[in-house]
């Protein structure tokens, strides 16, 4: 199960900041915080904004 929110939350980074760094829409990011499918490159694009591995984006 993905972490992402709360990997966001940990970091202080808004919704707005990720999407704006990620080119993720806001609405994509909703979906996969709430358990949408999402790509490896998408999880690669915020781990780097986010400062953290991939595997840590999973419980």
């Amino acid at each position: 199960m993905l972490n992402v929110q709360k990997v966001r939350l940990e970091k202080k980074v808004s919704k707005y900041r990720l999407c704006k760094e990620t080119g993720i829409s806001f609405n994509s990011l909703t979906s996969l915080e709430n358990g949408g499918d999402v790509r490896l490159s998408t999880l690669e694009r915020i781990a780097k904004v986010l400062k953290v591995e991939v595997k840590d984006l999973f419980e």
